[in-house]
């Protein structure tokens, strides 16, 4: 990417790794927590006219291990957690596929990006995304958004190798969602 110049006013985030742990598969709504800092960095990027739209790879839905509906309570309690510390997130966008499915809105993939940008008339160009896998990076150098990555906490080593087998290299690195968030802030 050249430039990181122009201001960034929507933050796509990742969710599992990224807003949560990654429970692979998680389907109980009351088992939802978040990682260290990441309530307070939702707060941050909607104190500055951020908003925040999480897109998500969920293939749970599609192996039948949870419904569709199981999923948007998880998405619902997430919300009612963030509404009570007066924030939250502004929009979900998951794909159910199984990733041998070959769909366009399985992250890399950029079809749910591209529709979120339509239904909330966004420059994908002025936004950014954190995430904590190559994929998030790849889907944000495809769109020529700022990728900020936030690797899971003892999975740094993989996370760098995958990065160097697909070729592709974040904009901002971080310990943490709140880190990237403050060098969104930062930069923009």
């Amino acid at each position: 990417m050249s430039g990181l110049e122009f201001p960034h006013r929507d933050v796509f985030t990742d969710r599992d790794g990224t807003l949560n742990p990654d429970f692979h598969y998680l389907s109980e709504p009351d088992r939802y927590e978040f990682l260290p800092g990441v309530v307070r960095g939702i707060q941050l990027l909607h104190d500055h006219g951020f908003r925040v739209i999480c897109v998500t790879n969920q293939s749970g839905v599609g192996r039948g291990f949870f419904s569709a509906d199981r999923l948007e309570a998880i998405h619902r309690r997430i919300n009612e957690r963030l509404a009570r510390e007066g924030t939250g997130i502004d929009a979900f966008y998951y794909c159910p596929h199984r990733p041998e499915e070959g769909c366009a809105c399985r992250k890399p993939g950029t079809e749910l990006f591209v529709r979120a940008a339509e239904e909330h008339r966004l420059d994908l160009r002025s936004s950014a995304i954190i995430g904590d896998r190559a994929l998030d990076v790849q889907v944000g150098e495809r769109l020529g958004m700022l990728s900020a990555l936030v690797p899971e906490r003892g999975l740094e080593r993989m996370t760098e190798e995958e990065l160097r087998r697909v070729g592709s290299y974040p904009d901002l690195r971080a310990g943490s969602f709140l880190g990237a968030v403050l060098q969104i802030l930062t930069v923009g």
